[in-house]
């Protein structure tokens, strides 16, 4: 008997059958949203929503009766706010289909209900997210309440009781809204679609072909964390997770070849974080941008490649000059999987993300029915290898594994949606976005400027989707009415929503690298901030030239591209300081300068940047030539 079933075996009974319930109940609500996903979702605006809610609060409370059945008053509590949660989503799967038909009538269950539905999502939050989100949402509803009682830059008339909780309650712009749906409908089915490629091994041999591939090379490790991390985060969704799950191998890695702690912890939250940013799936947000820009996928991706790619090609060329100037070399060859012999045991399962994105691009499917037909696709070719295969302990362990990874993310979703409601009744999104365009003075730089800010504080502490949400109501339509594209404007409070993991002070990102390396948390958050200044720069590059989103010319799109990827390179050189040798100053502040003119779009700016690298580096090469010439003469 192993350790593990000696444990369950010492638990009481009720707490075993508990856990099997868990079990099965996890499964069967996997099962419904694979059902839901090929034949159709329940009818009515909101049933499936609060079928979906209601599953994910069971979860929830269920998980923490199992972790704390010794604590006799919070099972007391779990299982109280279990019954409520059945009462209140119970409540609307039954009225749904009476809310179209009501005129406006508000009856006394509908608040009561609402009441008791808004406090258990609250201390769901609190339970598996923690306090920044939950201390925001009570926050908003306070001051749909006090609204008179506000400054007068954002006072409102303030509303009863009554009237904020049936809005947050029965309404589609509360609770039920668009980022319960996406969470509901999407991100659900693309967790299950990640669970079924880490029990078929897909995971981990993504994380194998890194190493075979990069392993060798100076900064050896460092190179694989990149790469795995873009492979794991634009599935995960969650800078912290990713950082958890791959830097626990790749940071010791790093360190055991010669990265210092904090350099190493810095490199896996930045390639983490990243992730995020990357076609095809973006940790779920390509189908929240989707949905509110009621744009294509195709567009929605094509816009997001060429800057995330820039971002990682910036951060590859760090850690390979990092590597360089301290001498460090790769990994013994003995040491690493072959990369031929990885994609042989594994290319089938592989094969099954690039049929997801097909799905997705070429005949244009839902995400729901791409997700389903891919998760398909995966359990029959894992069956042609005996490395790969999925049996039933394996399947029932990724329909459990899709239920449970889903919490997080639709627990935000509801939360998101109180504040989304909030900004909604009370007019405050119209009014922030207002506060912003007023203060940038009609000056764009400067209001991009007061964005990014904005977007990096909303943005710490939050998961990717909720972060999104949020500043896609409160930030994106100052953007959008200054005249800038809606595309570049979502991307733009994006990308410095997810950047804000990475930036000091709450760089949560970088904390969880630290505690795995050991590292002092604010050295490793600026360090991870030097090295993702590219991630603070590329906005600015396609808000001022929307080419890099795939809009424009064929032309005007290779011009761009090609400029970024020389910038980007030309700015890495310059902030490491080494390229044949150790830079100068005044020649990496140079460089520094001329990558800015590069990365700024026109062809002045541009020819201006190609002429001072080209002077600074043929100096440079020019020079350290001669001094290397005279010390082997002299020697």
């Amino acid at each position: 008997m192993s350790a593990s079933e000696d444990r369950d075996e010492r638990l009481p009974k009720y707490v075993r059958y508990l856990q099997g319930f868990y079990s099965a109940f996890a499964v069967l609500f996997s099962l419904y949203h694979l059902y839901a996903a090929q034949f159709g979702i329940l009818a009515g605006m909101h049933k499936h929503r609060a079928v979906h809610i209601t599953g994910i609060l069971l979860l929830v409370f269920l998980r923490s009766i199992i972790s704390h059945f010794r604590k006799s008053l919070r099972v007391m509590v779990d299982s109280l706010m279990i019954l409520m949660s059945l009462a209140a989503g119970g409540y609307v799967i039954y009225m749904d289909n009476t809310l179209s038909i009501r005129s406006g009538t508000v009856y006394p269950l509908d608040v009561f209900f609402g009441i008791v539905m808004v406090l258990v999502i609250l201390e769901a939050t609190r339970r598996v997210v923690g306090l920044p989100i939950t201390i925001i949402a009570i926050s908003m509803l306070a001051y749909c309440y006090l609204g008179n009682y506000m400054p007068d830059l954002i006072a409102h008339r303030g509303f009863s009781l009554k009237r904020i909780f049936y809005y947050m309650y029965l309404t589609s712009d509360g609770i039920f809204g668009i980022a319960l749906q996406v969470a509901s409908t999407v991100i659900i089915l693309f967790v299950l679609f990640g669970a079924f490629l880490r029990q078929s091994g897909g995971g981990d041999y993504f994380t194998d072909l890194a190493y075979g591939l990069f392993g060798r090379v100076r900064g050896g490790p460092a190179k694989i964390s990149i790469v795995g991390s873009s492979l794991f985060g634009m599935v995960s969704g969650s800078a912290i997770a990713n950082v958890v799950s791959t830097g626990t191998f790749t940071i010791p890695l790093m360190k055991k070849v010669g990265y210092k702690p904090e350099y190493a912890a810095a490199v896996e939250s930045v390639a983490s974080t990243g992730g995020q940013l990357m076609p095809p799936i973006m940790g779920a947000s390509a189908f929240l941008i989707m949905e509110i820009l009621s744009v294509s996928y195709l567009k929605v991706i094509l816009a997001a490649l060429l800057p995330s790619l820039l971002y990682y090609f910036a951060l590859f060329v760090a850690v390979d000059l990092e590597a360089k100037k301290q001498g460090l070399v790769g990994l013994p060859g003995d040491q690493l999987p072959s990369p031929l012999a990885t994609l042989k045991k594994s290319w089938l399962v592989m094969t099954a993300p690039l049929l997801l994105v097909y799905f997705l691009a070429v005949p244009r499917w839902s995400p729901m029915k791409a997700a389903f037909w891919a998760i398909l696709a995966l359990i029959i070719f894992s069956m042609f290898n005996k490395n790969t295969r999925m049996g039933y302990s394996k399947i029932k362990g990724a329909l459990e594994q899709g239920a449970t990874g889903a919490i997080e993310a639709s627990v935000v979703c509801a939360a998101a949606g109180i504040i989304i409601g909030s900004f909604s009744l009370t007019g405050l999104g119209l009014k922030f976005s207002n506060i912003l365009v007023s203060l940038s003075g009609g000056s764009l730089i400067v209001l991009l400027l007061l964005t990014m800010i904005s977007s990096l504080i909303l943005g710490m502490g939050m998961p990717a989707v909720a972060c999104y949400v949020v500043l896609a109501v409160l930030v994106a339509p100052a953007l959008i009415n200054m005249g800038i594209d809606p595309m570049a404007a979502h991307m733009f409070i994006f990308y410095f929503g997810i950047i804000s993991n990475i930036t000091p002070p709450v760089c949560v990102a970088a904390y969880a690298g630290a505690g795995i390396a050991q590292s002092d948390p604010f050295k490793t958050g600026f360090i991870a901030s030097r090295l993702g200044i590219v991630g603070f720069i590329v906005p600015f590059m396609f808000v001022m030239g929307p080419s890099l989103l795939f809009q424009g010319s064929a032309l005007s799109i290779i011009l761009a591209a090609l400029s970024g990827v020389i910038g980007v390179w030309v700015l890495a050189v310059g902030l490491e300081g080494v390229f044949l040798e150790k830079l100068s100053i005044i020649e990496r502040m140079l460089l520094i300068v001329s990558a800015l003119m590069l990365l700024k779009v026109g062809l002045i700016t541009d020819a201006l940047g190609y002429v001072l690298i080209a002077a600074t580096l043929g100096f440079h090469v020019l020079y350290k030539g001669k001094r290397r010439m005279e010390k082997e003469k002299y020697a």
